[in-house]
């Protein structure tokens, strides 16, 4: 077994890839913290840093759609994870399976706000999220 470094950003944290682990769908991207690391080695559960709160969280601490870390892999450069997961429910907050739910169909310019895209919904959704998020 070798040793490698994880190269976390100047920020802390490096993004990690949830994939399905049975279909291979990615449902979601967030980012990890050496702490969230060692929380979802120990428990087999993902943990993520939030940070718009600033805050560690465990992937479906108030929703329940947890997320059982069956592998996590590392990327040629060490600077991004996969976390192969076991889903219970939707990895979206919005009630969707995937946070990947929307399949882009047009780009338009670019303007202040970014460039806009046009979209059609393609993702289930699994849950109401406003009968989990109150």
């Amino acid at each position: 077994m070798d040793e490698i470094a994880v190269e976390f950003g100047d920020d802390g944290l490096v993004p990690a890839v949830a994939q399905d682990v049975e279909t291979g769908e990615v449902l979601m991207l967030a980012y990890v913290s050496p702490e969230a690391l060692e929380r979802t080695r120990e428990t087999g559960v993902a943990h993520y840093y939030s940070r718009s709160r600033e805050e560690l969280w465990e992937k479906g601490a108030t929703s329940g759609n947890r997320q059982h870390v069956a592998e996590i892999r590392v990327d040629c450069d060490a600077d991004t994870l996969l976390y192969r997961v076991e889903q219970d429910g939707g990895a979206c907050h919005t009630g969707r399976r995937s946070c990947f739910y929307r399949a882009v169909e047009d780009v338009s310019a670019a303007d202040a706000e970014g460039v806009l895209v046009a979209v059609s919904d393609v993702g289930e959704r699994v849950f109401d999220p406003d009968d989990v998020y109150e």
